[in-house]
Order: structure tokens, then sequence, then C-alpha cells
């Protein structure tokens, strides 16, 4: 059974799919974002199974995503904003190298421009990206080896922070 290298978790527009991508370079390994093989398996996108299906038939996809990703990848794996709210997903994650990209929500806002493709947050940006992530944080710290912080932070020094807080060297 192979076991990803490195996990990133953390909230939407975070960069999560940057810094991965630039790790799995410098790490000389592959990188993989579960929302992109839900995304490919469904042949449609995350926006579009919130409101075909609801939240919870995503989460069930999310869920056998992650199960699927943990099991088969061995380089960078990035998972979607909400992955962390199912139990059996946390506890898979136990003792993996996971890290948690946090961010503030001024930051969010630059980043996202908290936009209406965000399926969570399509009706009071600020205020809803503020709850989630009060309902998520400590979910987030629960599953995380470390937590790296990015705000003000290029993604070339998001990835740095990473590695030296891992202690990985590069390929």
């Amino acid at each position: 059974m192979s076991t990803p290298l490195i996990v990133l978790v953390g909230p939407m527009g975070v960069g999560k799919s940057t810094v991965g991508q630039l790790l799995a370079e410098r790490l000389g390994t592959a990188y993989r974002d579960t929302d992109e093989d839900i995304v490919s398996a469904q042949g449609r996108t995350i926006a579009e199974i919130f409101v075909d299906e609801g939240e919870p038939a995503f989460r069930a996809l999310e869920k056998q995503a992650v199960e699927t990703a943990l099991a088969e990848h061995d380089g960078v794996l990035a998972l979607g904003g909400g992955a962390i709210l199912d139990a059996d997903t946390r506890a898979l994650l136990a003792g993996r190298r996971v890290v948690y990209l946090s961010m503030d929500v001024e930051e969010a806002v630059k980043r996202t421009g908290l936009n209406a493709a965000r399926p969570l947050l399509a009706v009071n940006p600020r205020k809803q990206w503020r709850e989630l992530m009060e309902a998520r944080r400590h979910l987030y710290e629960e599953v995380a080896a470390v937590v790296v912080a990015t705000d003000g932070r290029t993604p070339e020094e998001v990835t740095q922070a990473a590695l030296d807080a891992l202690e990985l060297k590069e390929a």
C-alpha cells in the first residue's frame, strides 16, 4: 500500500493546488488533487454536483475519492476544503504528513474574490467564509502534522515553509 508523501488540507482558495504542484516538482514526485479526481470521474464541476445532487451527495463522492487517493497515491495529495468534515477521513489522515495551509478572511477575499463559483459562499461570502472557517479550523488543526500560514507569502515561500516544517529534502 502506498502512502502520500504529503497531504495538503485547508480552505478553498488557500493555494493547495499551486503549492501542491510546487512541492511535487521540488520533491520529484507526482501531484494529485481529489477535487480534480471527482470532476474527472463525474464529468461535471463540483458546483454542478452541489446544484444537481446537494452537498451530502458531493461529500459521499469526496470521501470515496480521498480514500482511494490515500491508498493509491505516493506523491503530494491535495484534499478539497471540506474533506476533513468526515470523521472517517480524519481517521485515515492520522499519522500522515498532513500540512494545513491557513489564511485569514482578508487574504481569502483577496485570493478568491469569494466568487459565486464557490457553491458554499454564494450569498454573503465574507460572513460565510468566516463561519466555515470557525466550523472547520479545529478539524484542520486536528489532522495537521504542521500548520503553514500563507498570509502575505508567495506560493514559493509557502512551499519552502512546508518543506522546512516537515524537514523534507528536495529531489
